[in-house]
């Protein structure tokens, strides 16, 4: 990774020179507009509006325009003497519990990584960071813009979530938030037990850019000079639900079988069955040699203890 900015975390009297990095990255995959018949780039000149005559980059300036149509034109100059910190320091002003922060004013992360002579001061912020359970709130200027932000820490890294300003969050002025809705107590029972049968640990490898993946095979088959055959996998229709209740009585039926046919295949990988399942036996126990046993009915009982021992073993070495 290449760093975007240097400057220092202040913390009261002690200053902590860090370097700034993006701590995520967008795979998207990204196109060129083109000419259809041969490929070739379309690039775009920057002309004026009023004669189409095209300007030069350092003749450009910034405009606001005013309710009026008019057209205020900013220059270098004015900029100059905004009240924007150009000491490049990650002021903190407060600490406060991480669940007092919505995440709906985080805009991008970033990781911060000290300097040599800032090691044993970062190490220590952080330590004492992690042992409050709290963030800190501090305000940072990047990019030609003051941004409030939280300081957090993550696999022993600080991370900087870059927020919104309360002003940039707009209010959900709904119409149905003035409307009685009622809601039987059934239904919220059933809800809750669909909730419970989705519930787990969040493991975010478990999930992927199904649309991305797609897209690259087609850019791949087009490379190849194959014919793409579109899935015929049915897709989920939407529209409106006539009965609630049987919808998500289906809901948790589809869920549960689901979660049935994932923990199989898990288990058909070699995974371990969980502890939940009270040590069942798995069907269709094989010997050491691999093949399946096939179940007999044998005619005298030290026949079945002495069928029994090779069974025990080979439970006990594929378990």
């Amino acid at each position: 990774m290449r760093s975007i900015w240097k400057g220092a975390i202040s913390f009261g009297l002690v200053t902590i020179p860090v370097k700034l990095y993006s701590a995520t990255e967008t795979k998207d995959v990204s196109f060129h507009q083109v000419r259809r018949s041969d490929g070739s780039r379309i690039k775009y000149k920057r002309v004026a509006a009023v004669d189409g005559e095209e300007v030069a980059y350092g003749d450009i300036a910034k405009g606001f325009e005013l309710s009026s149509g008019e057209t205020v034109v900013l220059t270098d100059e004015d900029f100059k003497d905004l009240p924007l910190t150009t000491s490049r320091a990650i002021d903190v002003l407060q600490f406060v519990p991480l669940e007092q922060l919505d995440p709906i004013f985080f805009e991008k992360s970033y990781y911060l990584e000290p300097d040599k002579a800032g090691v044993k001061p970062y190490c220590l912020l952080r330590d004492a960071l992690e042992q409050s359970g709290k963030v800190a709130v501090v305000k940072v200027a990047l990019r030609n813009r003051e941004s409030l932000a939280a300081l957090r820490v993550r696999d022993g890294v600080f991370v900087l979530e870059t927020m919104l300003w309360p002003d940039e969050v707009r209010s959900p002025d709904f119409g149905f938030l003035d409307e009685e809705v009622e809601v039987r107590p059934q239904e919220l029972a059933m809800a809750g037990s669909l909730i419970d049968t989705l519930s787990g640990e969040f493991d975010p490898s478990e999930y992927k850019d199904g649309y991305r993946e797609a897209l690259q095979a087609v850019i791949e088959a087009k490379v190849e000079g194959r014919e793409m055959v579109q899935p015929s996998e049915a897709q989920p229709t939407s529209g409106t639900v006539v009965d609630l209740m049987a919808a998500l009585r289906a809901s948790v039926e589809a869920a549960k079988q689901t979660r049935g046919d994932a923990e199989g295949a898990g288990q058909s990988n070699g995974e371990q069955a969980p502890a939940a399942t009270g040590g069942r036996k798995s069907r269709g126990a094989t010997s050491a040699s691999g093949e399946k046993a096939t179940k007999k009915a044998p005619a005298k009982k030290a026949q079945a203890k002495k069928a029994a021992v090779p069974a025990k073993r080979a439970a006990r070495k594929s378990a």
